[in-house]
C-alpha cells in the first residue's frame, strides 16, 4: 500500500467530477441548438443531452497479486468514467412556424435537454469536485506532518 493511494483515489474522483461539469456545460450551451447532428435521412436533429456513466475503477495486476498473498487489504482504487452517452428522451416540440427549422405542421423539434435538471447536476458535480479537493488537502496535511515527525 503506497501512501499515495488516497491522492490518487481523490485525483480520479476530481478529474470524473470535472469531465461531468464539462458535459452539464455542453448540455447548457447546446440547450437551443436545433441542428445539431445530420441523420440517416440526411435531415438535421436536434442536439441529444450527454450523460456521464461512472464506475469503479478495476484493480490492476499488482493488486489482485497483494491480496492473494494476503499483504494487502485492497483499498479504494477510484472512480472512472465508464461511457458518455446520449439521453433517448423524445425531443420537445413547439410550435413556432417562423423557424427556420418548422416542420409542415409549424411544430420545431428542440433538443431534450431541461436546464434546471442541468444545474442540479452541475451543483452535484461541484459538490464533490469540492469535497475531493478537501479530501487531496487533508492527505496533503497529513504527509507533510508525517515528514515534521523526523525533524
Amino acid at each position: 500500500m503506497s501512501i499515495f493511494n488516497a491522492l490518487n483515489t481523490s485525483a480520479s474522483a476530481l478529474t470524473a467530477q470535472r469531465l461531468r461539469m464539462d458535459t452539464v456545460s455542453s448540455n447548457i450551451a447546446n440547450a437551443d441548438t436545433t441542428r445539431a447532428t445530420m441523420n440517416e435521412n440526411g435531415e438535421y436533429e436536434p442536439y441529444r443531452r450527454k450523460l456521464v456513466s461512472l464506475e469503479a475503477k478495476t484493480p490492476d495486476f499488482q493488486s489482485f497479486l497483494q491480496k492473494a498473498s494476503g499483504k494487502s487489504s485492497s483499498p479504494g482504487q477510484g472512480v472512472r468514467v465508464s461511457e458518455i452517452s446520449e439521453d433517448q428522451e423524445p425531443f420537445k416540440l413547439v410550435y413556432n412556424p417562423n423557424h427556420p427549422d418548422a416542420d409542415q405542421n409549424g411544430y420545431v423539434q428542440l433538443p431534450n435537454v431541461d436546464p434546471l435538471e442541468e444545474m442540479v447536476d452541475l451543483m452535484s458535480a461541484t459538490r464533490s469536485y469540492e469535497a475531493n479537493v478537501t479530501s487531496v488537502n487533508a492527505t496533503k496535511s497529513m504527509l507533510l506532518k508525517a515528514l515534521e515527525i523526523g525533524k
